[in-house]
């Protein structure tokens, strides 16, 4: 008879075991199996000169930032300012990836916030988000000077992220 009673409090007692540890993670950290691997490589048109191509492997031999994004992004948009500021900052390239988007609405968004990227690539199809395992946009990778991702964000990058997480990190893979 105990037993019958036993279960289901063993069980409930494991779920909130479970909850407790879910609640208290970072949403925006979720583990990527990404991290400490080559990027996947795509050669793509470039947004604003479609005649031309971007792929990561130009990049090689520095540390740059891939930051995927959208003109119908809310989140994208209020990010902005910080991508800004880190373009200003000039630590380290900013590459855009403009996901799943009609390009001459990226344009128009890019002319009306100011345009914080060396360039952007266009994923139109959305083809190289899957590579990446984009959740959503905006997502943000941090990439070695070997081609390696070594940092990815998932939601807006914050001024206080930029200067507790992506400003040391990019600092630490430049030497």
């Amino acid at each position: 008879m105990k037993a019958k009673f036993l279960i289901p409090l063993v069980l409930f007692v494991a779920l909130v075991v479970f909850l407790a540890i879910g609640l208290n993670r970072d949403p925006h950290e979720v583990p990527s199996p990404l991290i400490n691997k080559a990027a996947p490589a795509f050669e793509v048109p470039q947004l604003a000169e479609p005649n031309k191509t971007f792929s990561p492997e130009s990049m090689k031999g520095q540390v740059w930032v891939l930051n995927v994004w959208a003109s119908w992004c809310v989140a994208c948009r209020e990010e902005h300012p910080v991508l800004v500021e880190l373009a200003k900052s000039q630590i380290a390239p900013v590459i855009g990836l403009d996901y799943k988007d009609k390009r001459e609405d990226a344009l128009a968004m890019l002319a009306k916030q100011g345009n914080p990227y060396v360039l952007s690539a266009f994923d139109g199809n959305g083809r190289v988000g899957i590579d990446y395992g984009v959740y959503g946009v905006p997502e943000t990778y941090i990439i070695d000077k070997a081609g390696v991702i070594r940092f990815k964000h998932i939601g807006p990058l914050t001024m206080n992220l930029l200067n507790e997480k992506i400003y040391p990190k990019l600092s630490e893979l430049k030497r």
